[in-house]
Parts: structure tokens; sequence; C-alpha cells
């Protein structure tokens, strides 16, 4: 970081933008190398998926499953996030976390690290995740060892935390009108402490100007939308914009936390897609006493490891028992 260069925006807590255009992020850039995790005995390692743009995945496995490739698994395809700005598939507070994840659950995970802003302005994020999605349905995908023998690509899921929770939903959403929707089996969608917004305030956003205040700031450097927080791409209730009605999925689970400033929107979402009556079976999860993403931060906790189990449950369930709600 460069404390010589005279600031013109400072996005707290992701970034610094100076004068000459140059920028420091100030998080989120720290590096995990893939491999072997003892800890878990999770295997991973990355691969090139989409060579016009450089796009790569990390692809997780249990370590079982390189001794039972008889054995299909779950594929999750899951999206990091970091408000667009910072993070990528090897930062290390992700790669233990996903470890966590699959050594719970038992899945394959295919991790998308996606372009960010500034370098990339949005829609580049969601393009790329969208892209991603091409190649898991088509041949190239396949050819990759680890998902054409472990990997069950007629149950598949999107999983995705706060940014990555949203791009989540609009692929989802984007999949019903789109030709890849006949090629894709979209099981379900992860919305983990998803990052959606708007200009007016609800629930606990009332009471709190100044971090609803630091929340419109961060989603007005990455989108630069008239519509500011009613955007469709953060907003998906604003006027004109199409909610959740299309999603191409059979089944959505909603997992908020109760410190978290996203958490009113979180409900929100999963209100509307219980108020529906469609059929895309919805499910909530509230953790008590936590903030967002802290399952992140520390994923070996108690409350982080009764989130992953009730993601392996929704992952590995046989659909029979959704529409509930739950508070750990």
């Amino acid at each position: 970081m460069d404390s010589s260069k005279e600031v013109s925006l400072e996005i707290f807590p992701y970034i610094r933008v100076y004068k000459d255009g140059t920028f420091d992020r100030l998080t989120g850039f720290e590096i995990a190398p893939p491999g072997l995790d003892p800890e878990t005995r999770v295997e991973s390692k990355d691969v090139l998926i989409l060579p016009d743009t450089g796009i790569s995945a990390r692809i997780y496995r249990p370590s079982s499953a390189s001794a039972s490739a008889a054995k299909k698994l779950p594929l999750v395809i899951y999206f990091h996030g970091g408000a667009f700005i910072i993070a990528s598939i090897a930062d290390p507070k992700y790669h233990a976390s996903l470890n966590a994840f699959v050594a719970e659950s038992d899945i394959i995970v295919v991790s998308v690290d996606y372009r960010r802003v500034p370098e990339y302005p949005l829609p580049a994020a969601y393009d790329d995740s969208w892209a991603a999605l091409q190649w898991i349905a088509s041949g190239e995908a396949r050819r990759e060892s680890w998902l054409r023998d472990q990997a069950d690509f007629d149950r598949l899921f999107l999983i995705g935390d706060s940014g990555g929770a949203n791009m989540s939903h609009h692929l989802a959403m984007r999949l019903r009108g789109d030709v890849l929707g006949e090629r894709v089996k979209l099981s379900g969608i992860g919305m983990i402490q998803p990052y959606f917004w708007g200009e007016t305030p609800i629930g606990a956003e009332v009471a709190d100007p100044g971090r609803k205040a630091l929340v419109d700031s961060w989603w007005r450097f990455v989108c630069a939308s008239d519509k500011g927080c009613d955007d469709p791409l953060i907003n998906p209730f604003a006027d004109g914009a199409p909610g959740v009605n299309g999603l191409a999925c059979e089944k959505v689970l909603v997992i908020v936390s109760e410190k978290d400033i996203l958490r009113d929107r979180g409900r929100l979402y999963y209100d509307k897609l219980a108020e529906s009556g469609g059929a895309v079976a919805a499910e909530i999860m509230e953790i008590e006493g936590e903030d967002h993403v802290f399952q992140i931060f520390d994923p070996s906790c108690e409350k982080a490891k009764r989130l992953f189990k009730r993601m392996a449950s929704f992952v590995n369930s046989d659909g029979d028992d959704h529409n509930k709600e739950s508070a750990e």
C-alpha cells in the first residue's frame, strides 16, 4: 500500500482509490495454494476453465472420492463473496471454509474465480459466472478427471455467500429463459447471507443509518447505475425487477445471521419465495449472535459447523423436507 499518494476515495473496509487512478485493496488479497488439507483430508486443485478471459476455478473433493470413483457426488458451483471487490478462490479464509464444507457434505465443489471491480466493472463478475455455468454444461468440464469420474451433473447446485449468493440468484433466473436451461438441471441454490439491498431502508437498517450508508457506498462504487441501490442486480424487488418468479431450480436455502445488516434483505427474499406459491421449495436458517460471513472468518467454530451441516443436508436431501424455518 502506498501512503504517500493522495486518496480520492476509500470504500471501507475494501479498497482505497488514489487521485492518479491507482488503488490498493485493503484486505482479501492473501493467497493459499491448493492441495491436500491435512485437517479435513479434502483435496483441491486449480484449473483454467475460460482461456479467453483467464478465469480459473478451484476444484475440491473429499479424499475418499479418489478411492471410490464409482460413487457420484453432488456438484456444487460456488461463488465467493467480497462485495465484488475483494477475495478470490485462493483466499486462505475461503479455502479453509470450503475445505470444511466439502468435508462435512461429501460433495464436489467448483469455486469460480470471477473478475472483480474496479479492474473489470460489472457485469463482468456476472458474465464470468454465467460462462462458468456454460463450461459446466460443456464437454470440456466432463473431460476434467475429477468431475468426469466423481461429479453427478444431475445433482447440480449453485451456492454462494454475500455477493456470490446474489450471483447464484441471477444465474438461476437467467437459466429459465435461456437455451442453456435445457441442458442444465439445477437442483437448488444456497444463499448464504445474500448481498441484496435497496434505497429505502427496511428492518434493522432503519435504526442504523450509519451501516445503511456504508453498504450504500459499496454498491454505488461497484455499479454505476442511475437507479443506485434499486438497480435490479442488487434489489430483485425494486420496481420493474422480476423478483423471484422464474427461478430455474427445485429448492432454495437462505441462511442469514442475526447481527448482519443484510439480514432483513435475506429474510425478505425467503418471504417472497414462500409467498409466491410456486414450484420452488424455500427453506431458511437464522444464526443467532453472529454477523456477516462469520463462517468464513472462523470455519471451525460451532455455529459455522452447524451452518455447514445444514448446507450438507440441503445438498444431499431427497427433496421431501422443505418449506421449513429454523434458528440456531
